[in-house]
Order: C-alpha cells, then sequence, then structure tokens
C-alpha cells in the first residue's frame, strides 16, 4: 500500500516537474520568436536588404523561427499529453524534419556565399544574381525535402490501416516504428551532416588564405567574413548534435527518470534552442548596416522621429544615426 502511493505521489512530481520545466522554456522560446520576428520585419521594410546574403540572412531566420516554433509545440504536447490524430502527426513531423535539414543547408549556403564576396570578388555579382539566388534557393528547399518526404511515404506504406484513425503524441518515434527506417534517417543525416561540415571547413581555410594575401585595407573585412564562417560553422555543430541526443536519452533513462528529464531538457536548450540563438548574432548584430536598421525599427521608429523632430519619417537614416549616438 505504501509502495504504491509512494510510486503515485513520485509520478505525480515527475509530471508537475516536466511541466514547470517546459513553461520556462516558453519563455526564452517567446523572447526569440520576437527577436527574430523583428528582424524579419526589418529585413522586409527595407529595399536595401534585397541582396544574396541578407535573403539567406531572412530564410535562416524564417527557418529557425518556425523549427523552434514546431519543436516547442512538441515538447509541449509531451509535457502535457496532448493527443493528435495520426496522419497530422506525420504531416507535422515531416515538415519539423524538412526544417531541421534546412536550416543547416542554409547555413552552409551562406558560408559559400562569404566564400564568393571574399575570394571571388570580381565573379560576386554574377554569381549572386536575383536568378541564381532564386535557384538556389529552390536547391536548399529541394535537398532538405528529400529525407523527409521518403520517410512520410514509407512511414504512411507501413501504417496499418486500423491505425489511420487513432489518436498519439506526436513525436519523430511515431514514424520511425520501422528499425531499417530509423537506422537509415540516421545515417542518412550523419553523412549529410559530414558532407556540411567538409564544405564549412573547406569555405574557411580558402577563406583564411584569402586574408593572409589581402590588403591592409581589405584585411579587416576578410577577417569579419572568416569570424562569420567560424561561428556559422559553431552553429552548424550545435545544431546537427540533435542527431546523438536520442542515444543519449537513452542512456540517462536507465540510470535515473529525473536525470532523464533533466538532460532531456538541457539537450533541447543547448541542440534546438541555442544554435537559433546564433543568427540573430551573426547578422543581425554584427552587420552594422542591419544592425542600424534594427534598432531603429526596435524604438519604434516614430517616437524617435518626433523627439528629435524629423519630418520625414520614412527616411530612416537621421533617425537611425540619432536613436544610436
Amino acid at each position: 500500500m505504501n509502495s504504491t502511493a509512494n510510486s503515485s505521489l513520485g509520478n505525480t512530481f515527475i509530471l508537475k516537474t516536466i511541466k514547470e520545466k517546459s513553461l520556462t522554456v516558453q519563455v526564452l522560446v517567446g523572447i526569440l520568436l520576437y527577436v527574430n520576428g523583428l528582424m524579419i520585419f526589418t529585413f522586409l521594410k527595407k529595399e536595401t536588404f534585397r541582396d544574396t546574403r541578407y535573403i539567406l540572412f531572412a530564410q535562416t531566420l524564417f527557418v529557425d523561427s518556425a523549427l523552434m516554433l514546431f519543436a516547442d509545440l512538441t515538447l509541449v504536447g509531451s509535457a502535457y499529453e496532448l493527443f493528435i490524430h495520426i496522419i497530422s502527426c506525420y504531416i507535422f513531423c515531416t515538415v519539423m524534419g524538412l526544417l531541421s535539414i534546412c536550416s543547416p543547408v542554409t547555413l552552409v549556403a551562406m558560408c559559400l556565399e562569404r566564400y564568393v564576396a571574399i575570394c571571388l570578388p570580381l565573379r560576386h555579382a554574377s554569381i549572386s544574381s536575383p536568378k541564381n539566388t532564386i535557384n538556389g534557393l529552390l536547391i536548399i528547399w529541394g535537398v532538405s525535402s528529400v529525407i523527409p518526404l521518403f520517410i512520410f511515404i514509407v512511414s504512411f506504406t507501413y501504417t496499418p490501416p486500423n491505425a489511420m484513425n487513432s489518436y498519439v503524441v506526436c513525436s519523430n518515434d511515431v514514424m520511425l516504428t520501422v528499425k531499417w527506417l530509423a537506422e537509415m534517417r540516421a545515417t542518412s543525416q550523419q553523412l549529410l551532416f559530414v558532407i556540411m561540415l567538409c564544405t564549412v571547413g573547406s569555405t574557411y581555410i580558402k577563406i583564411m588564405v584569402a586574408a593572409k594575401s589581402a590588403s591592409a585595407e581589405n584585411k579587416k573585412s576578410t577577417y569579419k567574413g572568416l569570424r562569420t564562417v567560424i561561428l556559422h560553422g559553431l552553429q552548424l555543430i550545435l545544431g546537427m548534435m540533435q542527431l546523438i541526443t536520442p542515444y543519449i536519452d537513452i542512456l540517462t533513462l536507465k540510470v535515473d527518470v529525473m536525470l532523464f528529464i533533466n538532460v532531456k531538457f538541457s539537450n533541447f536548450m543547448l541542440f534546438w534552442i541555442f544554435p537559433r540563438c546564433l543568427s540573430p548574432l551573426v547578422y543581425g548584430l554584427r552587420d552594422k548596416k542591419f544592425y542600424n536598421a534594427l534598432k531603429y525599427y526596435a524604438f519604434c521608429g516614430i517616437y524617435v522621429c518626433k523627439k528629435h523632430k524629423i519630418k520625414d519619417s520614412k527616411t530612416i537614416r537621421g533617425a537611425v544615426s540619432i536613436a544610436i549616438y
């Protein structure tokens, strides 16, 4: 009798802990979504940000924000045991899988854009033309959709007809009941990660060589591009570490339930949320041009214009310089 009561109290405490931690995550996710949303708004408002560099940055913001939202909904659904239709879960997980691949692939494209800008400056304008930018975006989304769509089709095929109307607590595990499919997904994502890491590494080496041979006036911009690639590489590694977190979760679950919960939430913060913070840091804060525009809109522009009696509220230059200096 006592053991049953203790077990019930233990389960209640565990559920309470999970819900409290998931609510804490909502605060951070909300702040990051607001910051990313403000940056996307800034990009859309200014025509000067319509070149390849900023378009890829805007895509990163959009993909990271959507991925954060989807991952957060999965976390909340698991914490509160919310059941949804299995087909809706399949679609949800497929979209989340597409976003989780699209995010690092876009980072690689941004590194390649920096390589072209620094190492091939004379060809940068022709390579980064509007037409090539659109084609590049289509390639990014096409490559990112191959694995998720394949998993969706196979999972749908292997699902028994009597399970089509069932309701589940949605997670990737629902789609990966077939062992070989789960192994194929893990292997293909690991291979893709190695290819992307090698691409970023080679880009870093070539930019570093260019930095050593650059003239004094170009060294500053070259080294800035080099630091950008390093940050993208760190972001890529942290983002793709999510591939090994399920194995860590399994090991900790065998040791202790509370350890499992703490590690799982730590992994979620470190490998799902933190990499999404680096995109605003790399371009939103380090890029002076974008930072000026962002600060203008963050302080609502109109307030700045009224305070300093700037009549043309559509002209950002004067208001931005006042807001910063």
